[in-house]
């Protein structure tokens, strides 16, 4: 397992990931100029097990409300990405089916979805029809669906 996260392939993907919708951001763009260099300081950093997380740069967002984000380097998110595509695949495996937070091809949407399907299929014997959806999110609440 730890061949596979100090992998430069591994790396290499993990690079690919972070930039993800962030292609001209001018930290990324500085990491790009000499990239190779930078994702083979990476890998043997954690091969030789001297990689160091690097602070966080904070800033403001105001969408909603006003709160602060902490957010690591681009380095240390090649990293983090690095990590997860090896234990991922490890740990969705102990998922139930059901569970659709921060796992691919699953999301909002996807749960969103299951409930759907899942609220069609159940009527109520009473009214001889379908429960309303209101009624039906009442009488879940207890249940833990997503």
């Amino acid at each position: 397992m730890f061949e596979k996260l100090c992998s430069f392939e591994n790396i290499h993907l993990a690079y690919l990931q972070a930039r993800k919708c962030k292609r001209y951001r001018s930290n990324i763009l500085e990491f790009n100029y000499n990239l190779e260099e930078n994702l083979l300081k990476i890998q043997k950093e954690l091969q030789d097990q001297t990689y160091q997380h690097g602070g966080y740069r904070k800033f403001i967002v105001s969408d909603s409300k006003k709160r602060q984000i902490k957010a690591p380097s681009f380095r240390d998110r090649v990293v983090h990405h690095a990590l997860c595509n090896v234990i991922e695949p490890i740990f969705d495996k102990g998922f139930i089916f059901d569970s659709y937070a921060c796992r691919k091809g699953k999301g909002t949407h996807g749960a969103i979805k299951r409930l759907e399907k899942f609220w069609r299929s159940t009527s109520d014997p009473a009214g001889g029809g379908r429960r309303s959806p209101k009624n039906f999110l009442f009488e879940m609440r207890y249940l833990k669906i997503l």
